[in-house]
């Protein structure tokens, strides 16, 4: 897997560098801001962005805007944004700019070599990442419309859009992959959805529903 890099802080971006590195990813570019990479990614054949919310020269937004762009420029580009805060509002702008194969994480979640790792994977192979924080916020907007789901149901949905699989759901909640595939049954049909028997297309779809 190719991988880029955009985080205008030295040491984050070689530490990030360094960690995707030790995870078996190659790493072909690693830039300062998002122009740069942008300015670079042509002749780069990456399979996966990863880029800092809040680069130069504003501090605001770059890093999504870089994204977006890049999606435009390379059609099915992963992407994986970092922020050191819950950014909701990015988020739910990188996530309605269509396309699968993205994510939305905490800076202090990365540390971790397994789940960076398997962030890159699942993002690379088109699934939707997002951090659990992240999750609970987009949820906690659209709480009134959800009161019609169960407990179990909310915990599955919780965990859907995180990315999960049935059987990952299944393993964390403790429960048979038969009782999450019909938690997730009920929770298309009362959110009026259809499942596109697809995990990313799900989580896709349950999240621009969280969002309209």
């Amino acid at each position: 897997m190719r991988v880029v890099v955009a985080d205008d802080s030295v040491l984050l971006r070689e530490g990030l560098v360094r960690v995707l590195q030790e995870a078996g990813v190659d790493v072909v570019g690693s830039f300062g801001d998002g122009e740069e990479l942008l300015a670079a990614l042509p002749e780069l054949s990456a399979d996966l962005a990863v880029l800092d919310v809040r680069m130069p020269p504003s501090f605001r937004d770059e890093g999504v805007r870089a994204a977006i762009r890049a999606r435009q420029i390379q059609p099915g580009l992963g992407i994986l944004l970092l922020s050191q805060y819950v950014e909701v509002a990015y988020a739910s702008e990188l996530l309605a700019s269509g396309g699968s194969g993205v994510g939305y994480l905490l800076k202090d979640r990365v540390a971790s070599l397994d789940e960076l790792q398997d962030a890159v994977e699942r993002i690379a192979g088109g699934g939707t990442v997002l951090d659990p924080e992240v999750v609970t916020h987009l949820i906690g907007r659209r709480s009134d419309p959800l009161d019609s789901l169960t407990p179990r149901e909310r915990e599955v949905l919780t965990h859907m859009a995180e990315g999960r699989t049935n059987a990952a759901i299944a393993e964390t909640l403790f429960i048979g992959t038969g009782a999450v595939e019909k938690n997730v049954t009920s929770i298309f049909q009362k959110l009026g959805l259809e499942d596109s028997g697809t995990d990313h297309r799900r989580v896709l779809a349950v999240l621009a529903w969280l969002q309209r």
